[in-house]
């Protein structure tokens, strides 16, 4: 069976729990419930599942911070990138900071919407900038996680879709969802983005892929599914003649506008219209070299004793090409297939910051439904150990990161 284009149309008639069912049954009794609601109170168990997990993560992080006389509050808020987002949102871009060895980091390199969201914050809100940031990281998991559920859902039931949400909550690396960082609020979008293309709601794929590429330079990715799942569908046919074909092409049209406005803008502020923001990336030692500058610092990981946190980006980003060939075998609808295969070309194919490659791979939430779909037919048992030892790696694991590793997350 080739890969699917938008949903499992079989999946679907033979599950009869499925997201449109479900919102049926909802609203068939004697009050009328509204979709959301009831889209809500199915994914209710997987959200507190998720929340519970996250919560840990930060309560072993402030036990130690205390520990070791750091404010856990500080470590969440100000670590690394959070600091350039903070600073943007209070004074605008301009920042650019020169270094001995060559390397030139131009707070261009960030993209607009998480600053701007910051600043908004601060303004209905009596908090700091930091703060502010958490705030919003924190909503955005949160609204990242209901729309993965949804997806989850829609393509292989509740359970799956549960277990699904509950992985993603325990990554190693998902302390990065409770800290004052992009990734949860570009994975929100993300989600929400391809839940409106399975469903096909052709604007709000559109706009919501605009916003998740004004966020993150990894949100071209979100586009890139959009605009996959459209020419699919024109080219299946399924608009020709009918009033919903001018959505399609307007949801489109929106889906890379946010990407490709801003690196635009940059390309202008510095005078180098197409090549400027690459050059900017240039500065902080980033550029797409095929994977070339990632295999030099693989080859120093396993010949030279290094960090420990080198070590663990490398195995964890080698799991997430192990489950990215998993879930080609799963044959994955096309959106959630060119979204993911984008995020995972941009994370391999990168040089720079090796030790940031897993939380580059933490939007990628579809790696993660093979090994869902496979824990909900484990035994409970073996599904409780396993998970149980994802949550004590991601619990170590993000105290580490943050309060003993040397180098950034």
């Amino acid at each position: 069976m080739p890969i699917v284009g938008l949903t499992d149309d079989a999946h679907n008639r033979r599950c009869p729990l499925s997201a449109e069912t479900l919102d049926h049954a909802a609203s068939a009794g004697a009050r009328p419930v509204p979709r959301w609601r009831a889209a809500l109170h199915r994914a209710a168990p997987a959200l507190g599942l998720f929340a519970a997990a996250r919560l840990t993560g930060m309560v072993a992080l402030a036990a130690w911070a205390w520990h070791v006389g750091r404010s856990p509050r500080a470590l969440l808020a100000t670590s690394w990138d959070s600091l350039w987002y903070t600073r943007i949102a209070a004074h605008g871009y301009g920042r650019t900071l020169y270094w001995p060895d060559g390397m030139v980091q131009s707070d261009l390199a960030f993209f607009p919407l998480y600053p701007a969201l910051v600043r908004a914050t601060t303004a209905l809100l009596p908090v700091a900038g930091g703060t502010a940031g958490l705030v919003l990281s924190w909503a955005s998991a949160g609204a990242a996680a209901w729309g993965i559920y949804l997806i989850g859902e829609r393509l292989h039931g509740r359970a799956t879709a549960t277990v699904l949400v509950l992985l993603w909550g325990l990554l190693p690396h998902s302390i990065v969802l409770s800290m004052a960082y992009t990734e949860p609020v570009m994975t929100a979008f993300a989600a929400w983005a391809l839940y409106a293309v399975l469903t096909r709601r052709w604007l709000w794929a559109g706009a919501l892929a605009a916003l998740a590429g004004l966020s993150r330079p990894s949100g071209i990715a979100v586009a890139a599914a959009v605009l996959a799942a459209t020419a699919y569908e024109l080219w299946q046919g399924r608009g020709r003649g009918r009033p919903g074909l001018a959505a399609v092409w307007a949801g489109a049209a929106l889906a890379p506008l946010g990407w490709t406005g801003y690196v635009l803008w940059v390309g202008m502020r510095t005078g180098d219209v197409l090549g400027g923001y690459f050059a900017v990336q240039e500065g902080w030692s980033s550029r797409f070299d095929l994977g070339i500058g990632a295999l030099r610092v693989v080859r120093t990981v396993v010949t030279a004793p290094t960090h420990f946190g080198f070590g663990m980006a490398m195995l964890i980003t080698g799991a997430g090409v192990l489950l990215f060939a998993l879930m080609l075998l799963d044959r994955p609808p096309l959106p959630l297939l060119v979204y993911t295969a984008v995020l995972v070309l941009i994370t391999v194919g990168g040089s720079g910051f090796f030790e940031s490659k897993p939380r580059f791979l933490l939007p990628a939430f579809p790696l993660l439904l093979p090994l869902a779909r496979a824990l909900t037919k484990a035994r409970p048992r073996a599904a409780i150990v396993v998970v149980a030892a994802l949550a004590g790696l991601s619990f170590g694991y993000g105290v580490y990161a943050l309060t003993l590793a040397p180098m950034a997350l």
